[in-house]
């Protein structure tokens, strides 16, 4: 299946292709819930995704994001969505997210029963494909995904609240995962959430990572667009001196 885009579905996959920069992603799960345009307006232009993470309620304890309320924020922002499904059926949800404006489609590799056919159904929807591992989730489990993947989202946090402190040993998996696929040769960006802010984004983009996922030391601070900027800073700071 052929997907045709246009303009400005063009000019958000170039951001995503663009690897001369890391890539900062806040997650509007941390942002005031009831304007969720106004919270994006706030960044300013300091950020370059936007992290949408959907919960179902079983896959994590909380509910969060229909396809209704993608498709209503994607009016009021040109920045990609980044769409992370956390729940226990993505299979059934890809399309209407994908028509709801997700650039990029991240599902768990725990949930899945043919990872290879979902990240596939991904592309043809004209999305990014991603997969997410949970802390404890071994890379082994991803290794011959790679050909299929757009992206991989290392969990260093367990999914499902916002407000968590980054498990240490995850600095270890992503190096570990950035081994693995320099190995491969496939152009997979490297995405982490949970538990980040300006004291440990340098250390995680050094470790491979190439998209930082922050919510609460975004939207937890005041200005919001001033604590956005510093953290892209620090990341483009740390990617540049690579």
């Amino acid at each position: 299946m052929s997907v045709k885009h246009n303009k400005s579905q063009d000019a958000k996959r170039a951001v995503f292709l663009d690897r001369s920069v890391p890539l900062l992603c806040p997650s509007i799960l941390a942002s005031d819930l009831a304007d969720l345009a106004g919270s994006v307006k706030l960044l300013g232009d300091h950020f370059d995704m936007v992290h949408c993470d959907v919960m179902d309620g079983h896959y994590v304890p909380n509910l969060s994001f229909g396809p209704p309320v993608i498709e209503a924020l994607a009016k009021h922002t040109d920045k990609p969505l980044d769409v992370h499904l956390m729940v226990t059926n993505p299979d059934d949800l890809l399309e209407a997210y994908a028509k709801a404006g997700a650039t990029t489609l991240v599902v768990h590799v725990e949930v899945l029963r043919h990872a290879q056919r979902t990240l596939s159904r991904i592309r043809e929807l004209g999305c990014f494909a991603g997969i997410s591992l949970n802390p404890g989730t071994p890379l082994e489990s991803i290794r011959w995904l790679l050909p299929d993947l757009d992206m991989v989202l290392l969990m260093s946090v367990n999914p499902g609240f916002g407000g968590q402190v980054f498990i240490p040993q995850v600095m270890d998996k992503i190096r570990e995962l950035r081994k693995m696929i320099d190995d491969s040769g496939y152009p997979i960006r490297i995405q982490v959430d949970g538990g980040i802010s300006s004291d440990n984004a340098a250390e995680i983009v050094r470790a491979g990572a190439d998209m930082i996922v922050a919510g609460s030391a975004i939207f937890g601070r005041n200005p919001v667009e001033k604590a956005a900027a510093e953290i892209r800073r620090i990341m483009r700071t740390a990617k540049a001196r690579l």
